[in-house]
């Protein structure tokens, strides 16, 4: 069995949490999340060329049209020849076919053609957007009342604060890199939460099955035989997922590598969050609770 002192350093990987959540923060206030049509609404093309094109010579003849803000981005394999154009515009007709005539009389290419076309008006992304914040804080809502009746209300909160720091860390990661966040990423981050729930119920499960058997070691020390019972377990289960994840972000394009990187974020966030914001919150709870129950009623 392990016997790292976790516990001993508690204070230290609280530190490391609120720094690391306070840049998430920070990064998602001033750089903004980069939303995708879903939310934001708007039109996406994917045209694929029968020669290579440069992103320049797109967007040399696409300035011409006057078609607001748009982006153009290469997407896949360089020798697949595909690009994808995004425009912030709501449902405009004939505008794919307007594109297409601009790229075949201005480009020196054999052949071209549409792949994929999405429209989303900025209403329904806007609805979409309200929707995917709803859902992630009614999975916590459930998750800290699940919790609290499964095992003892001491030990939501804890669980709780792991999950939104999970989610926050995952949401920074696409902050700084200017990863698009569309209905892919939060499902991805729905994802997250119930795979580090998942975690954190195993421990808190292995604490409730010590506590009795134990019920002389401080709890600290309790605690800490805890995490190391259950530490091989731990890094089973997320080895075993990130080497998926991992893989759908090195092989995957476009939504599915994004659901990779968000994955892969989230499972290391998940594990070092079950381990060292859950449990030391539950000890926080158990020390200190009680006194500030009794300092509050003598008020």
């Amino acid at each position: 069995m392990f016997n790292f002192q976790f516990i001993r350093r508690m204070n230290l990987f609280i530190l490391v949490s609120v720094i690391a959540v306070g840049g998430s923060l920070y990064l998602m206030g001033s750089r903004g999340l980069n939303f995708g049509i879903d939310f934001k609404g708007g039109i996406k093309l994917h045209y694929r060329f029968s020669e290579p094109v440069s992103e320049t010579a797109l967007r040399t003849l696409l300035e011409p049209l006057e078609l607001g803000d748009f982006s153009v981005q290469q997407v896949g394999e360089i020798s697949e020849n595909r690009m994808m154009i995004k425009f912030e515009v709501s449902e405009k007709e004939g505008l794919s076919s307007k594109i297409t005539e601009a790229f075949r009389k201005g480009l020196n290419v054999a052949s071209l053609e549409i792949e994929q076309e999405e429209t989303v008006g900025p209403k329904a992304g806007s609805e979409l957007r309200k929707k995917g914040i709803l859902a992630i804080i009614v999975s916590w809502l459930l998750m800290l009342i699940y919790v609290g009746y499964r095992f003892d209300f001491i030990f939501a909160p804890g669980a709780i604060l792991a999950l939104v720091h999970d989610v926050l860390i995952t949401l920074g990661a696409f902050a700084l890199t200017g990863r698009e966040v569309s209905l892919t990423v939060i499902a991805a981050l729905l994802t997250i939460i119930g795979y580090s729930i998942n975690d954190t119920i195993v421990i808190y499960d292995r604490v409730r099955e010590n506590l009795p058997i134990m019920e002389k070691k401080p709890l600290r020390e309790l605690i800490n035989i805890t995490l190391n019972e259950t530490l091989s377990r731990t890094i089973i289960t997320t080895l075993t997922v990130l080497f998926v994840v991992v893989l759908m972000y090195l092989f995957g394009e476009g939504e599915f590598q994004n659901f990779g990187f968000a994955m892969t974020v989230g499972c290391i966030s998940g594990t070092y969050s079950t381990i060292f914001v859950a449990c030391p919150f539950y000890i926080y709870l158990k020390e200190y609770g009680p006194r500030l129950t009794q300092k509050f009623k003598h008020r």
